[in-house]
């Protein structure tokens, strides 16, 4: 499955601003890898010290973008999963902003979030490859939307590299 055959009926349009920022012939498995590679290369770019660091006040400091993208890592492949065993099913919407002040990462350091970053990410790899065509295919419901389980798949990737040009653009580490 490729990014650019995705039906708009898939996922909720606010998830465009994802799904424009990664490249259309990509096969899944194969994006979800590069995408992992990218954002590790990011990752070793950053210095023990510079997880406390925010770009402006009220903006969240590098540890906690870490999390949260570890966090969102893990709730779109339990509603992949979710979507791929429970067609039709309707799951709820989460809010990031209320996860991060709970996450407690200032605590972390660098190492533990290369860790698992790169655990979870292997995780939802190995996910999406058991799961067959028609599987990934299969729809529910996600914040009242209609969403489909490749659809999540891609965004996540997708997600992940919205924030690795946050990095680029605000952060003072690259």
């Amino acid at each position: 499955m490729i990014a650019n055959s995705l039906e708009s009926n898939e996922y909720n349009a606010y998830y465009d601003r994802y799904l424009q920022k990664i490249p259309g012939t990509l096969e899944l498995g194969i994006l979800l890898l590069e995408n992992r590679e990218e954002f590790l290369q990011l990752l070793d770019k950053i210095r023990p010290e510079d997880l406390k660091y925010s770009y402006a006040k009220g903006k969240w400091t590098i540890a906690e973008v870490l999390q949260h993208l570890i966090d969102v890592e893990r709730i779109f492949q339990y509603r992949s999963l979710t979507l791929a065993r429970e067609p039709g099913i309707k799951l709820p919407g989460f809010d990031h902003n209320a996860y991060t002040p709970m996450s407690s990462a200032q605590n972390r350091n660098l190492k533990s979030f290369k860790k698992e970053f790169k655990t979870v990410r292997n995780a939802g790899i190995s996910l999406y490859r058991s799961f067959s065509k028609e599987m990934l295919e299969r729809q529910g419901f996600v914040s009242g939307s209609p969403t489909s389980c490749r659809a999540l798949g891609f965004i996540t990737a997708g997600h992940t590299k919205h924030h690795i040009e946050i990095f680029k653009d605000n952060y003072r580490i690259l």
